[in-house]
């Protein structure tokens, strides 16, 4: 055992001295925290990979286990009762402003990203994030943590989302926590960004339900997986943070554990028979602004490779910016956030032109120096200065608009 110890330590220190090298883009922020952040994960992934072909564990279970180090109690302060509890049998953490006040507040539903299958609301930048908004916007904060998976696989994450909402829309929940309910928001980053904007498309498209959101605010959203071959894929498959082979592999196991799938994806071959209807509404070539385009050249993703094919992925639950326009014209007023050095960073961009297109109004930053996922590195022990700012960033934006 010990040896098998030294020679896994010693595995590591190579690899991870090796990535330490990684090429990274000129102008980001604290470029040695993120090179050595971007290391860890690569590292990280080696030895999950590692472990999986062995059969010790499995691929995300190494991630979720680090990440589960840095979870966090419901702690109040001086300015926030924190409490846990469940709506609609669904976890959430609570975040009541003490402040008196006279009218009703605005509200906040928070969903964690993790690629569906890892994070918490518990995981401490997640708490940090929801506390401040509580405070500095004085809303009531819902932070839900959706079913995961592979162990729960889609539409399970999806539907818990649903049922959290639908649940708090309720008038006598709404006035339980003093809400005003033309005052509420979903915001979401990552993977909660997806949820987000295919549970707002639900929300206000339903015309059964009297309650609706008033915003969406979208985070580094992933928006389809339609078409995994755009520019920003392939710009920045070697990351930083976000490689786009880890980004497959745990963006697959939402719906599946079939290995074919990543594989079939990796060469955009993924799509069965009858999706090509869909290729025109997630088409780079026609919705991405000139600038992010460059020299890159639209090829459509080939279809029905796979066999047998997955039909799921016909299912715009996964890709919400893959609906018709008539899905979109109803959505409420939307704030997206996306980074330049990000794999994702195209899919965002595409909804800000989907969405205006049809007269929705959008709020949109861009940040030219921004990486993925920087709103998880806002604590010790990496503290990223690109976290904190897009945080402001948000923050700001729901306090003027919310």
């Amino acid at each position: 055992i010990m040896g098998y110890k030294t020679l896994c330590f010693g595995l590591t220190c190579i690899l991870f001295a090796f990535y330490i090298y990684t090429p990274m883009p000129e102008n980001i922020e604290e470029p040695w925290k993120i090179r050595i952040t971007d290391a860890a994960i690569k590292t990280t992934s080696l030895m999950a990979m590692i472990l999986e072909k062995i059969g010790l564990k499995s691929f995300e279970t190494l991630y979720a286990t680090l990440i589960k180090m840095d979870y966090t109690q419901p702690v109040s302060d001086e300015n926030v009762t924190v409490m846990d509890t469940t709506f609609s049998d669904i976890p959430v953490r609570l975040y009541l402003p003490k402040r008196k006040r006279e009218s009703q507040r605005p509200a906040v539903i928070y969903i964690h990203g993790g690629a569906f299958v890892l994070g918490s609301y518990k995981h401490t930048p997640m708490d940090l994030l929801n506390r401040w908004t509580a405070n500095k916007v004085d809303a009531v904060v819902v932070g839900v943590d959706p079913r995961l998976a592979p162990q729960y696989p889609f539409p399970a994450p999806y539907e818990d989302v649903v049922s959290v909402v639908k649940f708090f829309l309720q008038d006598k929940i709404l006035a339980k926590y003093g809400v005003d309910p033309n005052r509420v928001c979903i915001s979401g980053d990552s993977s909660g960004g997806t949820l987000a904007a295919g549970v707002t498309q639900l929300i206000q498209n339903d015309p059964e339900l009297k309650n609706k959101l008033k915003a969406q605010a979208l985070i580094y959203p992933g928006l389809q997986l339609v078409d995994v071959s755009v520019p920003s894929h392939r710009e920045y498959e070697h990351g930083p943070l976000l490689p786009w082979k880890v980004a497959i592999k745990l963006g697959c196991l939402y719906f599946t554990q079939d290995r074919a799938i990543p594989q079939a994806m990796m060469k955009n071959q993924h799509m069965p028979h009858g999706s090509m209807h869909l290729f025109k509404l997630v088409n780079w070539s026609t919705f991405l602004p000139e600038e992010y385009k460059k020299n890159h050249v639209y090829t459509e993703p080939i279809l029905g490779r796979l066999n047998p094919s997955y039909s799921i992925l016909l299912d715009t639950r996964l890709s919400p910016l893959a609906v018709n326009d008539s899905q979109l014209q109803n959505l409420p007023l939307t704030y997206i956030l996306t980074c330049q050095h990000d794999i994702l960073r195209d899919d965002g961009l595409m909804y800000v032109s989907r969405l205006r297109n049809v007269g929705v109004k959008v709020f949109h930053d861009h940040m030219e120096d921004g990486i993925h996922g920087a709103l998880s590195f806002m604590a010790s022990p990496i503290y990223l200065k690109l976290g904190i700012r897009i945080k402001d960033k948000y923050i700001n934006w729901l306090e003027e608009n919310l």
